[in-house]
């Protein structure tokens, strides 16, 4: 039974100050279904049961509709949203909680579908066959249309606008969502990125996008309230196939981010075994700690033990929870009584309506039997 638990220490985050060190991560949960993709008084339930985290990160919010690839996402690009997010914020701030929104472009993981029939935006035409969640179910995805100087100047222009629309709902900041086989990570790899101008070709030239965008992004929000999401050993999944250059492009990136004075950089413990491979790295937290020296935040499958011994060893400062968040609304609260854990329904994931979404109930100490 552990009795010190770092996972329960508060702590300082750029500008913010955490009650505990349990992340909630970015989860998409496809609640959004109505026309503006709002979100509503579900999000504001949903939320607001999960306050007692140090810090929430929002589903990924899509910065404009050609950044939309899965059904009944909410965005962060019309007014509506920004409206439905302030309830939500306001919501989470009066139970004392503090919330980033994660602003998400999918690139090639859309489907023409969603773009009256036009082909998803990507840094190059390469189909990434995976599979897009439609209106009409899953579907294959296409081979999108590489994107012109222009389209990537515009593209920076819409997390512009997203980011100026956080800050008008009263976000405490934003997460960048360069991570998981989306747009930022389309162009970051050489398979997905086969592109021979300013953006393409060598290490630092796929890393430009990136850069640019959270330098532009850097004038709306002060530094210290923008966390980055990265995910290095991602392989096989998500589009995205690995290759020798693909932890040395993220050595690179973390290097660089030491320049900036972000609230945290996001890291992903790998998603699929790849212990097998020998130019990936299979304990992430470990590579990156001595690497960046700013805040680290891990996830990927920790557990009320393991998070606090991530903390413990120095390999981590904050550990992001998803599939315990979702089943388990009091998650800190269940840490601190060290309370057992509910089960989560994985086929309510991505439906609609309450239905294992809100109506996971807090944890109730049973009275002792005399």
């Amino acid at each position: 039974m552990k009795t010190n638990q770092p996972l329960l220490e508060s702590y300082n985050l750029g500008a913010i100050t955490l009650k505990n060190r349990v992340v909630m991560a970015p989860m998409t949960r496809s609640r959004a279904d109505n026309p503006d993709t709002a979100p509503t008084d579900l999000h504001v339930e949903y939320y607001t049961q999960r306050a007692g985290a140090g810090l929430i990160i929002t589903e990924g919010s899509q910065v404009s509709k050609r950044a939309v690839g899965y059904i009944h996402t909410a965005g962060i690009y019309n007014k509506a949203q920004v409206a439905g997010w302030k309830k939500v914020v306001d919501a989470v701030h009066e139970e004392g909680g503090k919330i980033f929104i994660q602003l998400w472009h999918v690139g090639r993981m859309s489907h023409p579908d969603f773009h009256n029939g036009e082909k998803p935006l990507a840094p190059s035409a390469v189909n990434p066959n995976a599979k897009s969640y439609t209106p009409q179910g899953f579907k294959d995805t296409v081979e999108p249309k590489a994107m012109t100087l222009e389209e990537i100047a515009e593209t920076q222009q819409e997390f512009v606008h997203a980011a100026k629309n956080a800050k008008e709902a009263g976000f405490d900041g934003i997460e960048i969502h360069s991570s998981n086989g989306y747009l930022f990570h389309q162009f970051f790899n050489k398979k997905s990125n086969l592109r021979e101008d300013q953006y393409g070709g060598s290490i630092e030239n796929r890393a430009r996008f990136f850069f640019e965008t959270l330098d532009k992004v850097k004038e709306i929000w002060p530094e210290n309230r923008i966390g980055v999401r990265l995910n290095p050993s991602l392989n096989g999944t998500f589009g995205i196939e690995a290759t020798e250059e693909t932890i040395p492009t993220f050595d690179h990136i973390i290097e660089r981010l030491n320049h900036y004075d972000l609230a945290y950089l996001h890291l992903s413990e790998p998603f699929t075994d790849v212990s097998d491979i020998d130019f990936l790295v299979t304990e992430i937290a470990k590579r990156y700690r001595p690497r960046y020296k700013g805040n680290l935040m891990i996830n990927a499958g920790f557990t009320q033990e393991t998070g606090n011994t991530v903390i413990e060893e120095g390999n981590a400062d904050l550990v992001a929870f998803g599939k315990l968040f979702i089943s388990n609304p009091d998650l800190p609260q269940r840490f601190a009584l060290n309370a057992p854990m509910a089960e989560w329904d994985q086929d309510t994931f991505y439906t609609q309506g309450s239905k294992g979404y809100t109506d996971y109930p807090a944890y109730e100490p049973k009275e002792q039997e005399a």
